[in-house]
């Protein structure tokens, strides 16, 4: 049995996604974000760095694992699932797991922050973090115009991209033109899997994506 600590975040939505993908089961703790619970003791003993989403294996001595990157990695691993048979589609499937997650998430992290949540508009940071996202969708769409998925197959990368790139409008970014990022956003988002791990956990802490969501995004950005 899995524990999942998670929000609703893309970053969250990554890991459930997988464990839902996997078969795994799962026991979900929502994290309350805006009350900053992910500071509380108890939870930085399972991830030091205070951020969802975290895992405790209880099957494995109740090894704890933060770092979505990570936990992608160390389920596949744990599973033989998603991430290739051979060190070289091994390597592809972390090649995009990392562009992912040292570009396109901080990148689409800002662009949120500035576009969304930042009290003063500063047109200069909003304009700068959107090309910036819209470079790397330009990467992707080049990508997905040579292959079905990010590393050929199915992977822990598409379910690590997939969350933050289907996110684009909160970007304030636009996705008209790339083709193959449209039949790619689609095509993931069809999998029964990855529609109930989307859904973890129910709506409860952040709201929909309204003003609401503004003002529990801005409790928690420090």
């Amino acid at each position: 049995m899995i524990d999942l600590y998670t929000s609703e975040t893309p970053n969250g939505w990554k890991v459930s996604i997988a464990l839902e993908e996997m078969g795994l089961p799962y026991e979900v703790h929502a994290i309350a974000l805006s009350k900053n619970e992910q500071k509380q003791d108890w939870y930085l003993k399972i991830n030091p760095n205070g951020r969802i989403p975290a895992i405790v294996d209880r099957d494995a001595g109740n090894f704890a694992v933060f770092e979505s990157g990570a936990i992608l990695v160390y389920l596949a691993e744990k599973t033989g699932m998603f991430y290739g048979h051979d060190p070289r589609s091994r390597s592809l499937v972390l090649q995009w797991l990392m562009f992912q997650m040292s570009g396109v998430g901080p990148m689409m992290g800002q662009a949120n922050v500035f576009y969304r949540y930042a009290p003063e508009k500063i047109p200069y940071a909003i304009e700068r973090y959107q090309r910036e996202t819209l470079r790397l969708f330009g990467v992707l769409e080049k990508r997905l115009g040579e292959s079905e998925y990010l590393a050929g197959d199915y992977s822990i990368a598409d379910m690590a991209m997939w969350p933050w790139v289907s996110g684009y409008g909160w970007s304030g970014v636009s996705i008209e033109g790339l083709t193959n990022l449209q039949r790619w956003l689609d095509l993931v988002g069809s999998r029964a899997a990855v529609k109930r791990g989307r859904a973890v956990p129910p709506p409860a802490d952040l709201g929909q994506q309204d003003q609401k969501t503004v003002e529990a995004g801005r409790k928690f950005l420090v």
